[in-house]
């Protein structure tokens, strides 16, 4: 038995009318797969090209290890030279992941290779972000604090996406005050006797090749896996709908700094409560 998944429709291309009435205002995903072919970062952007302009950056490391209450927000779990870290990558599979880096800031010549794409929507110019992986690495299924409209363009290699729109969030054994669902799911092949509610979750599922672009819609859920080693940048538009934009503005202000206060008091067993809660409110829910 799997997932309920749809492939995420696929155009060659697209204009910003058909953009705005087909995807951005239902709010659905799509991918697009001919849309940066213009841009220097098509014919240049590689692992090896990461590891010329930027070797001597040091980065920081994500791994798949749980939540552990004495991390801080999203907090690294090692560092590495980016040119070790390719050698990783090209060598091995590996865990490590890197996760929000800001290019601009690191290497700005990078910026040279790209364009900030008309799509009808103002995206934020200060935060371009890029995500490495090894094969087989995942993100935990998550949301961004900001429920932003995400433009997630990949580069070298193949990564599978998996996505949920949060009306699925009954199903998804979502962590209170946080936002992620439980990490010992196995969203590539989940235990549905294990989590049974995922069976009623109707989500998304797609392939990005080089070059090709999926628009992640406001909030939605994602969770990605590396099929080879590979790279990805994010641009950002801010949410439109009143909902999301308080929910945002809710995490940033409140959640977050709420979440960070109760592993101060509480340490580990506040992150055992909020684990525990999210099979009681999900069976809950769904019983």
């Amino acid at each position: 038995m799997k997932l309920n998944l749809k492939e995420i429709p696929r155009v060659k291309d697209i204009s910003k009318e058909d953009f705005i009435k087909n995807y951005f205002k239902p709010q659905k995903p799509v991918v697009i797969e001919q849309f940066i072919e213009d841009w220097p970062a098509y014919s240049k952007w590689s692992l090896d090209y990461m590891k010329e302009v930027a070797g001597d950056k040091t980065v920081p490391l994500y791994d798949d290890r749980p939540v552990d209450y004495k991390d801080g927000f999203n907090q690294a779990h090692a560092t590495m030279k980016m040119s070790d870290y390719v050698d990783l990558l090209k060598r091995k599979p590996t865990k490590y992941r890197i996760f929000l880096w800001n290019i601009l800031k690191e290497v700005p010549q990078l910026q040279k290779d790209y364009s900030y794409p008309d799509f009808g929507l103002k995206l934020m110019k200060g935060l371009p972000m890029l995500f490495f992986g090894g094969k087989n690495s995942h993100t935990f299924m998550h949301y961004d604090i900001d429920l932003a409209n995400i433009f997630h363009f990949h580069f070298e290699g193949k990564k599978q996406c998996i996505l949920f729109d949060q009306d699925q969030n009954e199903y998804l054994y979502k962590i209170p005050h946080s936002l992620i669902v439980r990490e010992d799911i196995d969203f590539s092949n989940p235990d549905f006797e294990k989590w049974p509610a995922l069976q009623h979750a109707k989500g998304y599922i797609t392939e990005l090749n080089h070059g090709e672009v999926l628009y992640m819609p406001e909030g939605y859920w994602h969770y990605m896996k590396y099929l080879t080693p590979g790279f990805s940048m994010s641009l950002r538009a801010i949410a439109r709908n009143p909902k999301n934009l308080g929910k945002a503005i809710y995490n940033i202000v409140i959640m977050r700094h709420f979440d960070n206060l109760m592993r101060r008091i509480k340490g580990q067993k506040w992150i055992d409560w909020k684990n525990k809660q999210a099979i009681i409110r999900t069976h809950q829910n769904f019983s």
